[in-house]
């Protein structure tokens, strides 16, 4: 279970206090989920109307960054072919999973000095973000082209005789070449048609070079049998073989474009395996960052609202739980039963809510105490 809600309520006498009532009720007396103090150091209150703005703002940033986070993870899963055991290895924040990352978390006094206003941490953050994304678009964008390119030769080197490129399968001593009234073709022929082809090529047109047919190539299939006749007679025989189902492949034996295809196969090949190993050590460097920034946002959000509901001086206890998936439901009974005088309207919708069964309140998921969900369930595998 990757999901965490992060809460926050009011101090009692001491915040200890309300720590210790919480724990109480959610697990020394059933066991509802596994909770963890969450830490948010002394930040700057600044004014009332800074702070109702701030709210609206963090909310986007919010959205936004996970969009990011899901985003990294999601093309760290595409670079490394969907093998998902190594996807969820490099998805670290700080170095550790992310699971210990939030309930250990801890305010990183380098990168959002707490000194600093409010919107001014939240402005480094957005900042911070948008140029992850920004580089992420650009890095994505070189390496699927890459890889789409690749794609695209392999695919030509692929499939079925009818289709393929002939380059890797054709040799120069195949045809006979610079010749001013002679030109090799090459014919696909169906397997059941091997006697057929050998009873008939040579009378299927005139001018056609007797005894001159090799079978050069098989797939499942047919076979790429080659030709050698006059020059003046290809139309002839285009049109003979397609009446008896052979296909005649346009071909032209050019060794310098063979050549360049195949370099250039070579280069594309090489170019990927190098971009590979930086492309990873990005996503996985800046996975975390963003990650990091996703949670500080969601320790101002709970700060903001946290000062917002429950009135200065600031005295309140943030908490994270992670819900024990069986009983999310009971749980969130138990913290409505704990919390409901901290905002009665709030208790008030919340209870005629379950009273009615089908109402869905999920999408504003307003409670009598501060709440915000944490999904650490990066990867959406098809």
């Amino acid at each position: 279970m990757t999901e965490f809600w992060l809460i926050s309520a009011p101090g009692e006498k001491t915040c200890q206090q309300t720590w210790d009532q919480m724990m109480v009720a959610t697990t020394r007396n059933n066991n509802l989920s596994t909770n963890n103090k969450f830490n948010i150091p002394d930040l700057k209150v600044g004014t009332l109307d800074v702070l109702v703005g701030l709210s609206d703002d963090l909310a986007k940033l919010d959205s936004f960054i996970e969009g990011v986070v899901k985003k990294v993870s999601q093309y760290m899963a595409d670079v490394l072919e969907d093998s998902r055991d190594k996807v969820q290895e490099n998805l670290l924040a700080n170095g550790v999973d992310l699971v210990t990352y939030i309930t250990r978390f801890q305010w990183d006094m380098a990168k959002y000095p707490i000194k600093q206003s409010l919107k001014n941490i939240s402005d480094i953050i957005s900042k911070q973000v948008s140029q992850i994304d920004n580089d992420l678009k650009a890095r994505a964008s070189a390496y699927n082209n890459l890889k789409g390119n690749l794609q695209n030769l392999e695919r030509k080197n692929a499939g079925s005789l009818l289709t393929r490129s002939l380059a890797d399968i054709v040799k120069k001593e195949d045809f006979v070449i610079d010749s001013e009234y002679l030109i090799t073709m090459l014919v696909v022929v169906p397997k059941t048609s091997y006697a057929d082809w050998q009873k008939t090529y040579e009378t299927l047109s005139e001018m056609v070079v007797p005894r001159s047919t090799n079978l050069l190539f098989e797939d499942h299939d047919s076979g790429l049998f080659s030709v050698t006749l006059f020059r003046k007679a290809i139309d002839d025989f285009r049109h003979k073989a397609r009446e008896n189902k052979y296909t005649v492949r346009d071909f032209q034996y050019n060794e310098q474009e063979m050549n360049a295809d195949k370099e250039e196969m070579t280069r594309l090949s090489t170019d990927k395996k190098k971009q590979f190993g930086p492309l990873v050590r990005w996503l996985k460097v800046n996975f975390s960052e963003a990650f990091i920034a996703w949670i500080h946002i969601k320790a101002l959000r709970v700060f903001v609202e946290s000062v917002l509901r429950y009135g200065l001086p600031v005295n309140f206890q943030a908490m994270l739980l992670q819900p024990n998936k069986k009983n999310m439901k009971k749980l969130r009974e138990v913290l409505n039963d704990l919390y409901k005088h901290l905002d009665s309207s709030a208790a008030a919708v919340i209870d005629s809510a379950m009273d009615i069964p089908g109402l869905n309140l999920s999408q504003q998921e307003y409670y009598p105490y501060v709440y915000y969900k944490i999904d650490c369930n990066m990867l959406d595998f098809k």
